[in-house]
């Protein structure tokens, strides 16, 4: 039996990846699966337009589970039933002022040294593209390659196709303790039941941290990063945006963007917010929000605000998923993905899904893998004689 704690599009993946090798496989969730941050998100796949400095050790994981979401779209379809709007438009970052510019500029020079294939854009051309942006739109880097998906259909399409596979779910269960004897895992308790597992995956997200059983040695240095979020609704047949569009934020949101579903909806986010696992929204960063957005899409003063809510990124202490073995025997990783949930999901699913199967770490996680947040023990004799 391999246990999953966790039923967002990690632990769905990951359970419907081993669950179709026939492995028998249970996800438990502490609410509905698919439902806190995977049902937050805005399900953008651009590992491109997001490439940051110091993140390029990333750069290759993102760019193969991006490669991967076409067909893991139409795998979910087929196992579901549920088309979950894969989306190839692009994506379009803006500058609206000079300050603006420059930056961007930068980031396109950045980009190039990269090979990540994205054009510059004059502000002219951008809104050729998009004829509904600010007219300050002074310049945009155009990211053909960085598509979207609607992540509020993945996780049922997810949590369908896992069913039909034969996967067991438990939903609204928490998991009391993960169970070990002598530095192995031995299974789960849930209540006053204890379920034996030759694997335990903590794909718990924001909550990876805090599973009661694990060993400190073990704990992963996850915490809750907070980002509140709205939506509005845009004219049926008459979208203001078609493509994702990123423009300039502030202190609170650090890069506005927007992102048109197919059902019309446009959502707008986030806020990134030390605030442990407070969900509450604020006026400050809705007004935050609101104000990002229409200075890059003035449009949307008139749209109808349909919806708000906050979710809870898993950010990991580098800002990088963390995902495979643990120093205990059988308990293994699938967390810590920081804003990249949703895009890292076909990848993570294959990588720990196949662990779980044959025991073969793949190359492409070994830079995540949890002992990268090992104690550095130092040898003193040894330094004493340098």
């Amino acid at each position: 039996m391999i246990v999953i704690v966790g039923g967002g599009i990690c632990g769905l993946g990951i359970g419907w990846h081993v669950a179709r090798a026939r492995r028998e496989v249970c996800v438990i969730d502490r609410g509905e699966a698919g439902m806190a941050a995977t049902w937050a998100a805005a399900g953008m796949l651009a590992p491109r337009a997001e490439a940051e400095h110091a993140e390029e050790a990333l750069l290759p994981l993102a760019l193969e589970s991006r490669a991967m979401w076409a067909q893991y779209a139409r795998d979910l379809r087929d196992a579901s039933g549920i088309d979950v709007d894969y989306r190839t438009e692009g994506t379009i970052v803006v500058a609206l002022d000079r300050d603006d510019r420059e930056h961007l500029e930068h980031r396109f020079a950045y980009f190039q040294d990269l090979g990540l294939g994205v054009e510059w854009l004059s502000g002219y051309e951008a809104r050729q593209k998009e004829p509904y942006l600010a007219r300050a739109v002074t310049g945009a880097i155009y990211s053909p390659l960085d598509h979207q998906v609607d992540n509020r259909k993945v996780a049922p399409a997810l949590r369908a196709a896992y069913l039909a596979a034969g996967g067991i779910l438990r939903e609204r269960t928490e998991v009391d303790e993960i169970l070990t004897a002598a530095g192995r895992v031995t299974g789960v308790r849930v209540g006053d039941e204890e379920i034996a597992a030759d694997f335990v995956v903590d794909a718990a997200g924001a909550w990876a941290r805090n599973l009661p059983g694990i060993p400190d040695a073990a704990r992963p240095p996850v915490r809750p990063l907070k980002g509140q979020m709205l939506s509005v609704q845009m004219p049926a047949g008459a979208p203001l945006l078609r493509h994702v569009v990123w423009g300039p934020g502030n202190s609170i949101v650090p890069s506005i963007y927007l992102a048109p579903k197919g059902d019309g909806r446009l959502v707008v986010g986030a806020t990134v917010e030390e605030m442990g696992f407070d969900t509450g929204l604020t006026a400050g960063g809705v007004f935050e929000l609101l104000r990002s957005a229409w200075e890059t899409l003035p449009g949307i003063y008139d749209l109808p605000l349909t919806e708000s809510w906050a979710g809870l990124r898993p950010a990991s202490r580098d800002d990088a998923p963390i995902l495979g073995p643990t120093s205990v025997d059988g308990l293994v990783m699938a967390t810590g993905h920081h804003r990249n949930g949703i895009l890292l999901a076909p990848i993570t699913a294959r990588a720990v899904g196949d662990y779980l199967l044959t025991g073969m770490v793949a190359d492409i996680i070994r830079p995540f893998l949890p002992d990268r947040f090992a104690p550095v023990r130092f040898d003193a004799a040894r330094l004493a004689t340098v």
